[in-house]
């Protein structure tokens, strides 16, 4: 295990975030996940950047439980500033407890999204000015291996194959990935329409004109394999069954069904959680539309375990995430909101684009 998390830092400060001599990096994560947060302070050591932890107990749940309003929409000051003069931000996500946010009340939940998302806006302004690099990684833990219905060992091997960290030489496997997704990129950047056809699902976007497709190479998340954009605000036309739970901020939402005219979300439903679904699909204007439009690519993640930084990369599959699109994509929808929900098209799932059948049960027809 400590060799394991040993290459993992050593893949994220030197491949992922690109620490360089005199680089501020942040380092945020709880204390479930010191082992990884000192080899990764270690390693920007080593790659000459100076090196910030912001490491703390898991509270959330315990100031939406007996915060007032006042309280659950502060904003730190010291959390802006770091935002402000961070060069690199390097963020452990591993919850010790996947099901604490489960009763909290949903309108409070969305408060703290509202609160925060001009914060969350300036994050992503500087790194699309090239101005902070971020790079988002998870860790093992008993929670999430739970979650996932993997003993921590299994979990464990899960985590760092996904992460192509066990064989070889890792970055060089990253570099030649993500040389298949810019292949992908170049493809889906010819196109002007997709139409998704499943069980339950027949869904057409428009994802020309000004719009990008990116190739997220493991330098966000980490482990990666997807390619993304935003589709035009008002192109959604259809409808959509998500084949795996749709799990935001604590919470599990199941079958959710959604049906889309002119861009936005016009029925919305779940055989358990469609009170949180509704509640977070009004929390504001751009909630209700889609902000981002992706297929998974990582065949190394075959496997559906409740956390969105592996799923969102499951091979043969796609996702699309309700309300904030990434600027980057020259997606223009804002919103506090940005959940992401996915399809397995691995079994009888096709893609059309521009009239032309090009995906197949989970593959491209290249």
């Amino acid at each position: 295990m400590s060799e394991r998390l040993r290459r993992l830092a050593d893949v994220l400060v030197g491949y992922s975030g690109r620490v360089q001599p005199g680089d501020l990096t942040v380092i945020q994560g709880t204390m479930n996940v010191e082992p990884l947060l000192e080899e990764l302070y270690g390693a920007v050591l080593r790659a000459g950047g100076h090196p910030a932890m912001r490491c703390a107990p898991e509270v959330e749940a315990l100031l939406l439980d007996e915060g007032s309003d006042q309280q659950i929409e502060w904003l730190n000051p010291a959390e802006l500033e770091d935002i402000e003069q961070a060069d690199v931000w390097i963020v452990v996500d591993a919850p010790a407890n996947t099901k604490a946010l489960t009763s909290v009340d949903p309108e409070r939940q969305g408060r703290v999204q509202r609160a925060r998302r001009g914060w969350r806006e300036r994050y992503l302004e500087r790194a699309l000015a090239g101005e902070l690099r971020w790079v988002l990684t998870g860790y093992p833990t008993n929670g999430a291996a739970q979650d996932a219905e993997m003993s921590l060992a299994e979990y464990e091997d899960f985590i760092f194959g996904a992460a192509l960290l066990d064989d070889g030489d890792p970055v060089a496997r990253w570099r030649a990935f993500a040389d298949e997704l810019h292949r992908v990129v170049e493809f889906l950047g010819s196109k002007e329409e997709l139409r998704f056809v499943a069980e339950r699902t027949d869904l057409t976007f428009a994802v020309g004109g000004d719009r990008r497709w990116i190739a997220a190479d493991g330098h966000e998340n980490f482990p990666d394999g997807e390619v993304f954009t935003a589709p035009l605000d008002e192109s959604a036309e259809g409808e959509i069954t998500f084949t795996f739970p749709a799990v935001f901020s604590g919470r599990q939402v199941d079958d959710v069904h959604l049906r889309f005219h002119q861009g936005e979300v016009v029925e919305a439903t779940a055989s358990s959680g469609e009170d949180f679904l509704r509640e977070m699909v009004a929390l504001d204007e751009g909630a209700r539309r889609v902000g981002e439009l992706a297929f998974g690519l990582n065949e190394a993640v075959r496997v559906f375990t409740r956390n969105i930084l592996f799923d969102e990369k499951i091979g043969g599959t796609m996702h699309l995430a309700l309300g904030s699109a990434y600027s980057e994509c020259g997606g223009t929808n804002r919103s506090a909101l940005h959940w992401d929900m996915i399809c397995d098209l691995r079994s009888g799932g096709e893609v059309y684009a521009d009239g032309e059948l090009v995906y197949r049960d989970g593959r491209f027809l290249l």
